[in-house]
């Protein structure tokens, strides 16, 4: 993306001025260290070596200059020897391609520097890229020298896409349908002969690769995917197997599929002259692992193979792959092979996407239950609804789904460039996209723009930025840095590399071709991650044609335009407001206000989404505005026709498989989208989360309609018959009664599930369950056998009832006999406001002192660290607070009825300490000594208040206005003492 007219990307690589030039260097440094270094050393120093045995007496001699001269002589031979045979080695692997070179003890570097002189000298001869490193990893390692996932990269994302199809795809081979791939695979077996091709050796420095076979024989390089899954982790003739279809080698053998065709390959009768007699006998062995290599009768099929005479007949043993990962490190979860149970894979495989809207989530739960606490009446704070349907399947799908870590990475990193930038100031480089791996955050940059700061570094050339992520977790919080980079968005994943687009900089329309349903798809989906995302701190994205009901999700950032004109007409004004702004800032472009003390609102981007097809006059004026605009801070994504769109500056297409392509890019993506049902079951789960006062009437009491269910608490039995079989606290330190200790290993784990299980008494998923106690990832059997370790714990009821059971939708639910001490919480709160308690006084009153006993503290108090993160995706860590609180409001109440205010203030007291933030509390406490009728206990307890108020604010913030209108009505002289003090 290094321009805004690409050339197109051609898979065969052709030799370039910049090959010729790093191999003519290649040949000098070569020259200069084989032949250079031993005339130089044999015209200059001579022989090193003494010309007779020495004696004792000469060995105690003083070392003079001569001595010391010709022993560091003999030392500088030794390393040329030792190169010498490094670059013999590399040349006979590079030149043969069998096998891997030979280690030459002791010369880790020496034979890293002669890989790459080699490599560049036969560049020259190059047809197709080749699996040897470059010569700009010549830093790296010679155990660590592959090649990055992203790193292959070059000036735009569709040439990251031609290399990596041709040299890393067992990602998108993981990914891909077995079951559809496979099934080709036999319907064609059943019309031809099983097909064997051997591959070749490298000539120069073409390397044979699957795209290259593919294209071939198949006629398209993206069928390598069907030939690496014949292939995979079958045994090759040298003992090695193929586990990623990049890594291939000369000697190994190819099952194809049945409609190959091409000169290479040719039938091969048992006794064909064409075949070498040990090549038949490898192919015969290999036929053995093949399903489809014998008819059910038994008899062998014809096999045509593709040889060559010169090839070699016996390869070197290559090294083992390596073994599963070790323990700690990233395991990605395996698939599914059961029903996911409505579970949606468009969230699941979406992790920026889905952490975003969870975050969002959560703030919208949290505003609205402190908005409701706010106005309750009664001391009762409404329950928000739990979930159902769809909508419940959303929430799973998000929780499966989300990264949370990968979001802080980017977002962190960055932050801490353009933190980094500004204290060097630097402006901010234009940056077309981004690369997000497990391992790295990978820049593309409009220009080259020298070196970046520290930890960042140069990728595989100058326009690439790079930096590990293991390396931004190191970094220092950077939250009152600007974000840099707001306006980037995924698109899709190619590989395990997921493509963030940042449409904010596009010099031009982005146009997106495609049905209309699946081009809405894409843009939900879009306006969705704008709209929730955490690498962005101010933003607009203005909707048109669609999503007007999108605004739910962040009503700050989105705003729906019914038609193109209205766009048309606010667009006008906007891009004449922002050009005229920079004139007179004198900036060149928005980025140069976000680093430093330019810092201003002017600069925040504003991105169009037109899924509304223009007309053509409307299109010219689209882009006349868009002509401008990456450096204005716009951007623009419209809908187009198959025909495309006037002025479009990249032009991508959605397909009905899901697919993103950029012909003109060379990319092909997996699309991130949003279909329409998710699309509305996304916007249901986000209105969920809103209260409104009066959709129903308190509790469903007399008078008022009846309760929604899905509002009300998980109510259990709190009279001495239904004591529990299982209880826990979760309230304060966790302990669970009823039960014996686990397994030590596994205690920590099963606690834990049962803790969440217990949170959730609507049901957990296994997926959920699994992606919360294994953020990083677990196998099903892994999950599987917890599960069954929980059940078994948790035992059964005397009727003989798993306590432990799955409901329709698979989820996982406990049996009322497991209760927790938040359960029982609840309960005696509701009976004592809306049941038995709120008939009679002197049950209410023994209903909420009994319940104000159980907040020990706050939930799960004593859960170790590193665990228990699926609670930052939960609202009950806000919800505790306030239900403790509602508890000690309403005992208050009742006790200020008895006027007995000293014991309205002793429970207003013992509930500030788990909820010292709500003002419900300050407030009542306030009024409750107001009526001991002492005005000094009053002082105090203002002034305590207000000490309060500014440790909890960092004193940056004055007291609520509700409680300094209470102290102006109660304690008058509370402003005078205060402005004393300060």
């Amino acid at each position: 993306m290094a321009s805004s007219n690409p050339t197109p990307v051609r898979i065969g690589r052709r030799r370039t001025a910049g090959d010729f030039v790093k191999a003519f260097f290649a040949f000098i440094a070569l020259s200069v260290l084989l032949f250079g270094v031993p005339v130089a050393l044999a015209s200059l120093v001579g022989w090193p070596l003494p010309r007779s045995m020495p004696s004792l007496d000469t060995l105690q001699q003083e070392i003079t200059t001569t001595v010391f001269i010709k022993v560091l002589t003999a030392v500088v031979w030794v390393a040329w020897a030792q190169f010498t045979a490094c670059v013999l080695v590399e040349a006979k692997a590079e030149l043969s391609g069998v096998g891997v070179p030979t280690r030459i003890p002791g010369a880790g570097p020496s034979q890293m520097l002669a890989r790459q002189l080699v490599a560049a000298l036969l560049l020259v001869g190059a047809t197709a890229a080749s699996l040897t490193p470059g010569l700009s990893q010549l830093g790296q390692s010679l155990e660590g020298n592959q090649r990055p996932t992203v790193a292959a990269a070059q000036q735009t994302p569709g040439q990251f896409a031609a290399q990596q199809a041709e040299e890393a795809a067992q990602q998108a081979a993981e990914h891909l349908d077995n079951t559809k791939v496979q099934g080709g695979q036999k319907a064609r077996m059943e019309q031809s002969g099983t097909k064997y091709y051997r591959i070749q050796p490298p000539e120069g420095r073409h390397h044979d690769s699957l795209w290259e076979i593919a294209e071939r024989h198949l006629d398209d390089g993206r069928r390598y995917k069907e030939i690496y899954q014949l292939n995979k982790d079958r045994v090759q003739p040298d003992g090695s197997q193929l586990s990623q279809a990049s890594l291939i080698r000369p000697g190994w053998i190819m099952e194809m599929p049945a409609d190959a065709h091409g000169g290479e390959l040719v039938e091969m009768p048992d006794e064909s002259p064409k075949v070498p007699e040990n090549v038949r006998e490898q192919i015969a062995d290999y036929q053995q692992s093949s399903p489809n290599a014998q008819k059910p009768g038994g008899d062998h099929v014809t096999q045509p193979i593709a040889v060559t005479p010169e090839a070699p007949s016996t390869p070197e043993r290559a090294p083992a792959d390596p073994g599963p990962a070790q323990s700690g490190e990233h395991a990605a979860p395996a698939a599914e092979s059961g029903s996911s149970f409505g579970l949606s894979d468009a969230l699941m495989g979406s992790p920026l996407l889905a952490a975003g809207l969870l975050a969002a989530l959560g703030r919208r739960r949290r505003a609205t239950l402190w908005q409701s606490a706010m106005r309750a009446v009664g001391g009762r704070t409404p329950d928000l609804a739990t979930p159902t349907g769809a909508a419940a399947d959303v929430q799973d799908s998000l929780f499966v789904g989300a990264d949370p870590d990968a979001v802080r990475d980017l977002d962190r990193a960055l932050r801490g460039l353009a933190a980094a930038l500004g204290a060097e100031s630097k402006t901010l480089p234009t940056v077309y996209a981004a690369w997000l791996t497990e391992a790295e955050l990978h820049l593309q940059l409009a220009h080259p723009a020298g070196q970046p700061p520290a930890p960042w570094q140069l990728g595989q050339d100058q326009t690439f930025w790079r930096v590990p992520r293991a390396d931004v977790r190191a970094l220092e919080d950077v939250e009152d840095a600007a974000a840099p980079y707001p306006g980037l968005v995924s698109l899709g994943t190619l590989d395990d590399a997921r493509l963030l687009l940042n449409l904010e900089a596009v010099p031009g329309i982005v146009s997106l071709s495609g049905t209309p349903a699946d081009r809405t798809a894409v843009f939900a989906s879009v306006a969705a991650e704008l709209a929730t995302n955490g690498w962005s701190d101010r933003l607009t994205v203005t909707l048109v044609g669609f999503g007007a009901e999108l605004g739910a999700l962040a009503p700050t950032r989105i705003r729906h335009v019914e038609d193109v004109d209205a766009l048309l007409e606010t667009m006008e004004a906007e891009t004449g407001q922002r050009r005229r702004a920079l004139g007179n800032a004198g900036h060149d472009s928005v980025l140069t206000g976000r680093t430093g003390q330019a810092q201003h609102t002017q600069w925040a981007p504003h991105l169009v989404l037109l899924a509304a097809e223009p007309t053509d006059e409307q299109a010219v004026r689209i882009a006349e505005l868009a002509a401008d605009s990456g450096r204005l801070g716009i951007g623009y994504l419209v809908g187009a026709t198959d025909d495309g769109i006037p002025g479009a500056t990249w032009e991508l297409e959605i397909t009905a498989d899901g697919r993103l392509l950029a012909p003109l890019l060379g990319l092909e993506l997996t699309a991130q989208r949003l279909p329409q049902e998710l699309h509305a079951a996304v916007v249901e789960l986000f209105s969920s989360a809103d209260f409104d006062p009066d959709a129903e009437g308190e509790d469903g009491g007399e008078g008022g309609a009846p309760a929604d269910p899905s509002r009300l608490p998980f109510l259990v039995d709190i009279t001495e018959h239904g004591r529990p079989a299982v209880y826990a606290r979760l309230v304060g330190p966790y302990e669970v009664m009823g039960l014996d200790d686990p397994d030590g290993e596994r205690s920590p784990l099963l606690h834990e599930a049962l803790a969440m299980l217990l949170l959730h008494r609507e049901g957990v998923h296994p997926r959920v369950l699994a992606s919360g106690l294994w953020p990083r990832g677990a196998t099903e059997d892994v999950r599987d056998a917890l599960i069954e370790r929980l059940r078994t714990w948790l035992g059964q009821d005397e009727d003989g009832t798993p306590r432990l059971r799955a409901d329709d939708t698979g989820r996982l639910t406990l049996a009322s006999s497991v209760v927790s001490d938040l359960d029982v919480l609840r309960t005696l709160h509701h009976e004592a406001t809306a049941g038995r308690g709120a008939r009679r006084a002197s049950v209410r009153e023994r209903l909420l002192t009994d319940a104000l006993a159980l907040a020990r503290g706050p939930l799960l108090a004593d859960r170790p660290q590193g665990r228990y993160g699926w609670l930052s995706h939960e609202i009950i860590e806000a919800q505790l607070p306030l239900l403790v609180a509602d508890v000690a409001l309403a005992l208050s109440a009742h006790h200020l009825e008895a006027d007995n205010p000293s014991a309205a203030i002793e429970a207003l007291n013992t509930s500030l300490v788990s909820a010292p933030a709500d003002e419900r509390l300050w407030n009542e406490l306030l009024r409750a000594v107001h009526a001991t009728g002492d005005t000094g206990l009053l002082t105090s307890t203002a002034d305590a208040l207000i000490e309060r108020n500014r440790a909890l604010s960092g004193g940056t913030r004055g007291l609520p206005p509700r409680t300094e209108a209470l102290l102006d009505e109660l304690l008058p002289t509370w402003r005078t003492t205060e402005a004393a003090a300060n």
